[in-house]
């Protein structure tokens, strides 16, 4: 899965307010938090984190548009995936997320072994 994310300056805990931390902190220190907490419950479910980077100003692509933090996350199945995301403890740390997100999109992938982008599943339906 491709996460595309833009953070808020000051993080927004009104939605979880058990989560608050004693000072205010920015989008993605509160981001920082969730994957601290998401990691074991990621790994758990059979799944990686394969890539996570700054983000920026598109090459290509829409001058106004820019992305924080992009995130690569490979799980080994659909099942697996909403076994993880439907977890008790984790969504216990979701909050930091929902503190920390300004905008996002999560794009699912399945992977082309062969290289070959004809004989792939075709997202959509």
């Amino acid at each position: 899965m491709l996460n595309m994310l833009r953070f808020k300056e000051i993080a927004d805990y009104s939605a979880n307010p058990e989560l608050l931390p004693e000072e205010p902190i920015t989008g993605k220190d509160a981001f920082q938090l969730y994957i601290d907490h998401t990691m074991p419950f990621l790994r758990e479910s059979g799944g990686e984190l394969l890539l996570l980077g700054c983000g920026g100003q598109f090459l290509i692509g829409p001058p106004d548009e820019q992305w924080d933090v992009v995130m690569l996350v490979k799980q080994r199945s659909l099942s697996s995936f909403m076994e993880f995301a439907s977890h008790k403890e984790y969504l216990a740390g979701i909050g930091h997320r929902t503190a920390a997100i300004l905008d996002s999109r999560l794009l699912p992938i399945v992977e082309s072994k062969d290289h070959n982008i004809v004989s792939a599943p075709v997202g959509r339906s």
